[in-house]
């Protein structure tokens, strides 16, 4: 469950505990029959504004981190009191892209939320923007709420939000847009329907909750984006009505260890594959090897994640590579059996192996039709 700031709040400055604890209501109801739920709030520094009296500051990161540190601790305050009245108990996590970077932490985190649930406490997630920098935020919380749908392997993300849904226009600008109650395939012509649609009063709009439902259903669950403000709107969803605009689950979602692929760092590179390695890696899921390489875009180090692109310029997936940018410039094109007479060393006969190599479904199809 994922709760943007304009929900909290009900669009005004304050947090809206009215609003607030009617979804606590409906979210112990659904834990008391046996669901796990987990919580991704916004809302700090909307908190630390109340709590400070709403004072009149620049637009600085330093004060944006000051309000996040003190609306933090009244955010989960608040949480653990509404809770509290239906005998709930709330555990806070509090993660950073940098979290989610490293394998060893990413497994930690998942280990921590795996024991909170057994012990049917409700994980209460937010981004750690007191001290979150641009190099290890995740930058919002929609798409936090998606990583954390494959650190917990979920079945089911709801974003709620000030807004019915995703339309096939701007509704505030076109009166005469439409409701999309269905999304199987997300592609290049829904991202320009997503737009830019943000509040101030969040970091969010529709675009970045299309970016969050890549992840969640290639995680194999389902998303669904609707109004905080509906009447029972999250048991509703739950019990299967069609509410907002639901995102089916991939039919072939990522094992763990590639979901912690799509919550790592940004791509630093790019390689190009040549047409017979796209095909492999497209059809057959195969590693990257150096005779498959045509050439190399960017600066990046070993074990960096890069973009896989085609000659046409298409990109196909991502991956993390074994070979720094300098020594790939040097190898590719050949055979692996070459590489160490080359570079005087080794790291393995592949560039990218498999289970390091997401490749993108929608990307992959268009490939496909498209050779």
């Amino acid at each position: 469950m994922k709760l943007g700031t304009s929900v909290l709040t009900s669009g005004g400055d304050s947090l809206d505990r009215a609003q607030m604890v009617e979804l606590v209501r409906q979210m112990a109801d659904l834990q008391n029959q046996g669901c796990e739920i987990i919580l991704c709030t916004s809302g700090a520094v909307a908190a630390g504004r109340e709590r400070l009296g709403f004072p009149e500051l620049d637009a600085s990161v330093a004060n944006k981190q000051m309000l996040a540190a003190v609306g933090q601790s009244q955010l989960i305050q608040t949480w653990e009191n509404l809770f509290n009245i239906y005998g709930l108990h709330v555990g806070q996590m509090l993660l950073t892209r940098a979290d989610l970077d490293d394998r060893e932490r990413y497994l930690n985190a998942r280990d921590m939320l795996e024991s909170l649930l057994k012990n049917k406490i409700i994980p209460v997630i937010n981004e750690n923007d007191a001290i979150g920098t641009s190099e290890i935020k995740v930058g919002d919380n929609d798409n936090l709420s998606a990583l954390v749908v494959g650190l917990a392997d979920a079945d089911l993300l709801i974003l709620l939000t000030d807004q019915i849904g995703l339309y096939d226009d701007n509704p505030s600008k076109n009166p005469n847009a439409k409701l999309i109650t269905h999304v199987d395939i997300i592609d290049d012509a829904l991202r320009e329907v997503a737009g830019d649609t943000g509040t101030s009063l969040g970091t969010g709009g529709m675009a970045t909750k299309i970016q969050a439902a890549e992840v969640a259903c290639r995680s194999g669950a389902a998303m669904v984006i609707a109004a905080g403000k509906q009447t029972n709107v999250i048991l509703d969803i739950c019990n299967g009505k069609e509410i907002g605009t639901l995102f089916s689950a991939s039919d072939n979602p990522l094992e763990s260890s590639k979901l912690w692929l799509l919550a790592g760092a940004e791509p630093v590179g790019r390689i190009t594959l040549n047409a017979e390695t796209c095909n492999k890696v497209v059809e057959e899921a195969s590693s990257v090897f150096a005779s498959g390489i045509s050439d190399i875009d960017g600066d990046f180090l070993q074990g960096d994640l890069v973009i896989l692109h085609d000659d046409k310029g298409d990109e196909i997936g991502r991956g993390i590579t074994r070979y720094s940018s300098n020594e790939l410039f040097q190898i590719k094109g050949i055979h692996s059996d070459k590489i160490e007479e080359k570079l005087g060393y080794v790291f393995g006969t592949v560039v990218i192996h498999k289970n390091n190599l997401v490749v993108d479904e929608v990307l992959a199809n268009n490939f496909i039709n498209n050779n």
